[in-house]
């Protein structure tokens, strides 16, 4: 064997090892090329068959049209050469065969001869081969569906009903899938949804499927009024289908459940990351006809919505200009939408010309007539941002200097000092002044002290024209010790200046060095001589005439108060600072600062509130940054007030607008996902936390982190009643913590792990789980919570398997909590430790054990559970023939009268049952008196 063709199988092995995609696809073109070169073509032959396969999977239209013709001329010149299967496990010849009538069919450069020759050389392969027609049957009836033959198309259904099926028939998810969607289109709703749910309850899939079923079944569980089916769908079908560019026609359909629920805004932010897609296969012009329709259906309710001025990100792309034609600048909503009209109407026209009829104009009709109808299914993931905020950039210096101060008290230091660059091409006075100040203040504090010290001349020049000769003075001695500099000449400096205050220094140069060395005393922990000076540098401010000087005093004075915990002195000073009218920024930061301090003080509620005016004020100003960090802390702080959806609503919100900014939004996206879990929208919660680990995987973020996104994803997963899915992201977040050395976080998520393993019966799975969640807790001793809630998970599971090393664990259990006086635990640990007893068949030591668990809960100040527990006795008792001794304790758990309700009656129930098997009807029946009134 030459070096050549062992290298060509091994590419052979290989491929076949690796998934389809770009690499595998490398792999195949270079066995191609080495094949082609060595002149082999059997070996070319099995490489192109692969070709074929890979390029079906890839979107690859025109390599895979190409390969599988080249591989058919050589079966049928010499069919022992080349064989129908070259034994690789991919598709073989007649498989690859049902691929080609659809490809052709999906493209109007395809003439109905062409598309009817290959059925038939189809047809003929098959018999020739002796294999069932169902396969060929299945190309007929989705060829002369797909083309408007409806009534031929029904004819080849019925008939491919009763054709038996063999390995070339289509798999049952496909059959059902492509039948559905013939039935939906044909009026039959319930039809198609028994055919649906029986692929999901039959767990049937494929390459497309079940997302392409899922994604045809919406509309009608939308007019059968099963609105949250139809929403299940949605969400489940877009996640398996958001990252393949060939399922272009299911996120199509996902674009028209947003126009017609009233998602608009989640249509667009979908189009927006799809829209490139339309470009992936210049062949499938079916595909194209599909998303255009979509495109056109979503963007004419998008402009319903009163937002048809909204940007479409990425239709500007230079590969859609073959779509939507040339245009200038972005799209909106509005002119999308109409290009996305003509340019199906275009496709429309040419496959209806094809195909003799008027199919693809009458898809056009029905498309607009969706509009008629329309559908309350909230999904809460996105939001149209709101009307642009036209703010014409400044003509003079007193615009450029109020932008300066508005971008500087936003926190933003570059755009603030090129904004007071342009102030002063002509600003005079004290603004001139200000804006060299703003640009030192601003260098200092970025560490480019350089350039600092390079501006500080032409700063005091401004000083002296405008006649300020003392707070010249003052900064050519200290430098740039007045503009935040804190190394420890600056200090000495400072104090020296305030010791020596000339008699004729004016009050507001004299703050000045009070307000400089006040914030120097703070960066080095001194907040009550801080407090002093700043207090002081405000009234030396006032008496100079210096407002803004008085301002920044105040407001620095409340952040002093702040760090030294005087909250209602902090509120004190900013009403104050509030009463002296500040500009629009100074009064977007002390709405900041506010509600920080109302939600450190635990008022979360009217800090949101304070944030969200905040957010309105620097949305006003038109600085994007600002609003982020505003919106994002409104959204904190109305989590911590107990309004998970008013949370939603603004981390929504900072998301989109932190996108608009091309920032990562990683952060902000975790927070948005686990706040639309804590408000009950656990599917979109699942979509967003998905979006974040995909995010974090491709920026490399670091592995405790990435854990701890799918740790939450999992227990979205979780409440989504996706329990595989949740047992495989705990266990991979496990994997990320443990690499990340995170011992806590491999505790937390091994223990989610396994106590749902446990649920389901999976019980030496989630032993292996909890065994190594207890040791990745117990290296974190110090969390005894943690610790101690692991274990306890563990120690059920243990006796629920018949471990008798279950009370060892519940022993590790109590030590640690009478360390910490944990009361409750102790009790809680007992009455486990009585079921596992029980578990254990030892039944005489867990009932006095139980009643031990009782008292404890008691005297810990919990009723519910002593009476559970005192359930959980008389029950052990009944069931080993002591009824008599049961009674009593069933009585005891009927006293508690704090007991739930649903406890007490269940309590009455089994008290009567067990006073009727005594004889003792009379009682019996008082006791489910009892038990109706609960």
């Amino acid at each position: 064997m030459s070096k050549t063709t062992r290298r060509i199988k091994d590419l052979f092995e290989e491929i076949d090892q690796t998934p389809f995609g770009p690499a595998e696809r490398a792999l195949v073109d270079e066995a191609i090329a080495l094949a082609v070169e060595a002149g082999d073509e059997k070996l070319e032959y099995r490489a192109r068959m692969r070709l074929t396969g890979s390029a079906n999977q890839s979107g690859d239209t025109d390599a895979m049209l190409a390969s599988f013709a080249w591989c058919l001329a050589k079966h049928d010149s010499d069919p022992e050469r080349f064989p129908l299967d070259i034994g690789n496990g991919g598709a073989d010849l007649l498989w690859q065969y049902k691929w080609m009538a659809g490809t052709l069919g999906a493209s109007p450069i395809f003439s109905r001869e062409q598309i009817d020759a290959v059925l038939h050389d189809m047809h003929e392969h098959y018999s020739r081969a002796g294999v069932s027609q169902s396969g060929v049957i299945m190309s007929r009836f989705e060829d002369a569906w797909v083309n408007g033959r409806i009534d031929e198309a029904e004819t080849w259904r019925v008939e491919l009903a009763g054709m038996p099926r063999d390995e070339y028939s289509h798999c049952d998810a496909c059959v059902r899938s492509q039948s559905s969607g013939f039935f939906i289109e044909t009026n039959r709703d319930a039809e198609a949804i028994t055919l649906v749910e029986e692929m999901i309850e039959g767990d049937f899939s494929c390459g497309d499927e079940p997302e392409h079923a899922l994604s045809r079944a919406m509309l009608p569980y939308l007019r059968a009024g099963r609105d949250a089916d139809a929403k299940q769908a949605h969400v489940r079908s877009y996640r398996l289908a958001r990252d393949n560019p060939d399922k272009l026609d299911i996120v199509a359909n996902h674009l028209v459940f947003c126009a017609v629920t009233g998602n608009e805004a989640r249509g667009l932010a979908l189009l927006e990351r799809h829209i490139g897609w339309l470009a992936h296969d210049g062949l499938n012009a079916a595909g194209h006809f599909s998303a255009l329709v979509a495109i056109g259906v979503l963007l004419d309710a998008v402009e319903r919505a009163g937002h048809g001025d909204a940007v479409v990100r990425g239709a500007d792309a230079p590969g859609l200009v073959a779509f939507f034609g040339e245009h200038d600048g972005t799209w909106t909503a509005a002119d999308l939408g109409v290009a996305a009209w003509a340019a199906a109407a275009r496709l429309a026209d040419a496959f209806d010309a094809r195909n003799s009829n008027d199919y693809f104009a009458g898809r056009i009709s029905a498309a607009k007539s969706l509009a008629e109808t329309t559908y309350d299914v909230p999904i809460n993931t996105d939001t149209f941002l709101p009307a642009p905020v036209s703010r014409p950039e400044p003509t003079d210096a007193a615009g450029w200097t109020d932008r300066a101060r508005d971008l500087a008290m936003a926190g933003l230091g570059a755009p603030a000092i090129e904004a007071a660059r342009r102030a002063l091409e002509g600003a005079t006075g004290r603004d001139r002044d200000e804006m060299h100040s703003l640009t030192i203040g601003y260098l200092v504090n970025s560490g480019d002290l350089e350039a600092a010290e390079a501006a500080l001349p032409a700063r005091i020049a401004s000083l002296r024209d405008n006649g300020r000769e003392h707070q010249a003075a003052l900064e050519e001695r200290v430098g740039l010790a007045v503009f935040g500099r804190t190394e420890p000449s600056d200090r000495a400096a400072l104090e020296h200046e305030l010791a020596n205050i000339a008699p004729e220094t004016p009050p507001d140069v004299v703050a000045d060095i009070r307000l400089s060395l006040a914030m120097l005393l703070v960066s080095t922990g001194e907040p009550d001589g801080a407090k002093r000076l700043a207090g002081a540098a405000a009234d030396g401010f006032f008496a100079g005439e210096s407002p803004r000087g008085v301002r920044a005093s105040l407001h620095f004075l409340a952040r002093c108060e702040v760090a030294d915990d005087d909250i209602e002195a902090a509120l004190a000073t900013l009403d104050q600072l509030d009463a002296l009218e500040p500009g629009d920024g100074e009064r977007g930061l002390s709405l900041l600062t506010r509600a920080r301090i109302l939600g450190g003080s635990g008022d979360f509620a009217s800090g949101a509130r304070a944030a969200d005016s905040a957010t309105r004020i620097f949305t006003e100003l038109d600085i994007r940054p600002a609003v982020v960090d505003a919106t994002a802390l409104a959204a904190a702080l109305w989590t911590d007030a107990g309004e998970p959806d008013e949370a939603v609503n603004r981390f929504r919100f900072a998301v989109r607008q932190s996108e608009l900014l091309d920032q990562p939004a990683t952060g902000l996206g975790f927070a948005f996902g686990r706040s639309l879990l804590g408000a009950g929208h656990a599917a979109e919660s699942v979509e967003v936390l998905q979006d974040v680990y995909e995010q974090e995987t491709e920026a490399g973020i670091e592995a405790a982190s990435r854990g701890e996104t799918l740790l939450w994803l999992g227990q979205a997963l979780h409440a989504d009643e996706q329990y595989g899915n949740a047992v495989g992201a705990w266990g991979a977040a496990v994997e990320l913590f443990t690499e990340g050395g995170d011992s806590r976080g491999a505790a937390r998520a091994g223990a989610m792990q396994g106590r749902l393993l446990g649920r389901f019966g999976e019980t030496d799975d989630a032993l292996e789980s909890l065994s190594a969640a207890a040791t990745a807790a117990r290296e974190t001793p110090e969390d005894a919570g943690l610790l101690t809630d692991v274990l306890h998970g563990y120690g059920i599971a243990q006796a629920s398997a018949g471990q008798e090393a279950a009370l060892e664990t519940f022993d590790e259990i109590e030590r640690i909590a009478a360390e910490h006086e944990a009361h409750w635990l102790i009790a809680d640990v007992t009455d486990s430790r009585a079921r596992a007893l029980s578990s254990l068949g030892r039944v005489d030591e867990a009932i006095p054990v139980a009643l031990t668990a009782a008292d404890r809960y008691a005297q810990a100040g919990d009723p519910a559970s002593a009476a559970g527990a005192e359930l959980t006795a008389a029950r052990m008792l009944a069931q080993s023939d002591r009824v008599a001794d049961a009674v009593p304790i069933y009585r005891a758990a009927l006293e508690r009268e704090e007991a739930i309700p649903e406890l007490r009656g269940v309590a009455a129930l089994e008290l009567g049952d067990a006073l009727e098997s005594l004889g003792r009807l009379d009682e019996a029946a008082e006791a489910r008196a009892i038990a109706e009134q609960a």
